[in-house]
């Protein structure tokens, strides 16, 4: 099996695992409990904290431990817009994570205004046009980092930049930056993901600026700042911080092998790239087929793909980003992605490029 879906998930690496094996069978305590156990877990749980605020570079007391990016980001968002001193009116992009729009509706049907900004042919989006879209009642903007569906690396130094002048509490979804791109900025929360780097499913994390004074979403909880409540997965933890901190991202490497691939594409494929862009992402159309038949034919010959985001796979009209670049409906269901990994390789490569070729020979049979 050939698989190119890691900007969906990745396996765990062999120290992850190892990690979480041997936490799991010898530090099994309950990291509130007040016994040995309990705070030989603790003690595990706050070196892990340590390491991934030192990978954002931010302070530790503000890291909150969650089951998942998507748990994270509609925590996050929540958050900022209890503890925002202004008004109700937040922006956003129509490209976000499924995650970030399902927190936006549960604020709009509390009475929050949300603007949802398209994105430009390029993929980014406009920083004059979210100047713009800026009113007196903005309270918090909510961008991503880096497009899951294109690739494509948001101005957030931009954006981090004005917001501060208008005194905007800003959230950034970095699940698929985080290890990859540097932030370089800082902001008020931001959401990252274990599942990505080659920890484990089902454990996150978020940064939340702890001199915010952030109520409790679920008041009478009493874990991690009394934000969430739920007893933490010590062995998941200890297992991210590992993929943390063995984690490398070979830029040039990502680049050979999109560079390659771009290349070779068959001609009715159109590789969707931004001035800014994350080479392991590589969003395609394939005019004239759909993209889940084009998943299918792969599949078939032993090789994983997919059609965008995963939590957005059940949507019948494509994915958000092309949309929102101005792509339309039929071109959107012609979307495909391949994303790449630290074992993705040109043999590979090749052997996608010659199967879509044969996607492509099919249509004038």
């Amino acid at each position: 099996m050939i698989y190119l879906d890691y900007a969906a998930t990745s396996p765990m690496t062999a120290k992850a695992i190892e990690a979480y094996s041997e936490v799991a069978k010898r530090y099994y305590g309950n990291s509130a409990s007040l016994h040995d156990l309990g705070g030989q877990a603790h003690h595990f749980v706050e070196q892990a904290r340590a390491i991934i605020a030192n990978a954002l570079q931010v302070k530790s007391d503000g890291v909150i431990f969650t089951g998942s990016g998507t748990e994270g980001n509609i925590l996050a968002i929540l958050s900022l817009a209890m503890v925002a001193k202004k008004g109700k009116h937040i922006i956003s992009s129509q490209a976000e994570h499924t995650s970030v729009h399902a927190a936006l509706n549960t604020l709009e049907k509390m009475g929050y205004r949300i603007t949802k900004l398209p994105l430009k042919s390029n993929g980014c989006i406009s920083v004059e046009q979210l100047r713009e879209a800026i009113e007196e009642e903005t309270s918090v903007i909510s961008i991503q980092h880096v497009n899951s569906e294109i690739g494509s690396i948001q101005p957030i130094a931009d954006i981090a930049h004005m917001a501060k002048q208008a005194n905007i509490l800003l959230h950034v979804d970095c699940v698929q930056s985080f290890c990859k791109v540097p932030l370089q900025v800082q902001v008020d929360a931001l959401t990252v993901s274990a599942h990505k780097i080659g920890g484990p499913k089902g454990c996150g994390a978020i940064y939340i600026n702890p001199t915010l004074r952030v109520p409790a979403l679920t008041p009478g909880v009493t874990h991690e700042r009394g934000l969430r409540g739920g007893t933490l997965d010590t062995p998941a933890i200890v297992a991210f911080a590992t993929a943390v901190e063995e984690y490398k991202y070979e830029q040039h490497h990502y680049e050979k092998l999109r560079q390659f691939f771009k290349q070779h594409l068959p001609k009715n494929c159109c590789l969707i790239e931004s001035e800014e862009q994350l080479p392991t992402i590589c969003g395609i159309v394939m005019r004239k087929v759909e993209g889940q038949y084009v998943l299918l034919k792969l599949n078939e010959a032993g090789i994983c793909i997919s059609t965008g985001s995963a939590c957005d796979i059940h949507s019948d009209s494509g994915t958000k980003a092309i949309l929102s670049m101005g792509y339309s409906v039929t071109e959107a269901r012609q979307f495909f992605r391949i994303s790449f990994g630290p074992s993705t390789t040109i043999e590979q490569l090749e052997t996608v490029q010659q199967q879509l070729s044969m996607i492509d020979y099919e249509r004038f049979i």
